[in-house]
């Protein structure tokens, strides 16, 4: 093992490290998905940029801790597996971005449908969201200036939900919240929950 690690250039060394890194993080993400943690990652690395996603959809949300480790994962482990294909650098190094750019976009897609297949259930979400408590899980941008995510319990089960609000300030991650209006199937305008100190 040393004298492998040893025969490698600076440039497979920082590659193997960014794999190996990326990987056990990877793993450890899965397996807290998988037994239902609420990994909160997603949404401490929190950017200010144009909301970061597409079309205004959280799920879509590009700045993300998650896509950042499924970024470099793709290009660390596709540099390290063509090294001895693609004799340039460069070559490698731009097909390694856009291998990973490529499963970040496959990663964002597949929650998106997740999210979409977890909100179809047998709900009517008109009748039953409206007062139910919950907490936010993606930032609510205020005065409606965007959308985040919420989880709220609804008919004794979590689900997760696009939320707007009126506040005057942002929602951040983690703020309980009200439901007081459904504004459609999948958007839900939130206020936030004001805790009586006695």
């Amino acid at each position: 093992m040393t004298e492998w690690w040893t025969s490698l250039d600076l440039f497979m060394k920082i590659l193997w490290c960014i794999a190996i890194a990326s990987s056990l993080i990877f793993i450890v993400e899965t397996i807290l998905t998988f037994i239902g943690a609420d990994v909160e990652m997603d949404t401490d690395m929190d950017f200010d940029m144009a909301d970061g996603g597409f079309e205004g959809d959280p799920s879509m949300n590009l700045y993300t801790f998650r896509n950042l480790v499924n970024f470099l994962l793709g290009m660390s482990w596709t540099a390290i597996l063509l090294k001895d294909q693609i004799a340039s650098k460069a070559l490698l190094m731009l097909i390694a971005f856009a291998v990973g750019a490529l499963l970040v976009t496959a990663v964002m897609y597949m929650f998106r449908w997740l999210s979409k297949m977890q909100q179809s259930g047998n709900i009517n979400i008109y009748k039953s969201a409206v007062g139910c408590n919950g907490k936010v899980y993606l930032t609510i941008p205020a005065e409606r200036k965007g959308s985040g995510k919420v989880q709220i319990n609804i008919n004794e089960s979590v689900r997760e939900y696009d939320a707007l609000t009126d506040s005057e300030n942002d929602l951040k991650t983690g703020t309980a919240i009200k439901v007081v209006e459904v504004i459609d199937a999948s958007t839900l305008l939130v206020e936030e929950m004001n805790s009586l100190i006695i």
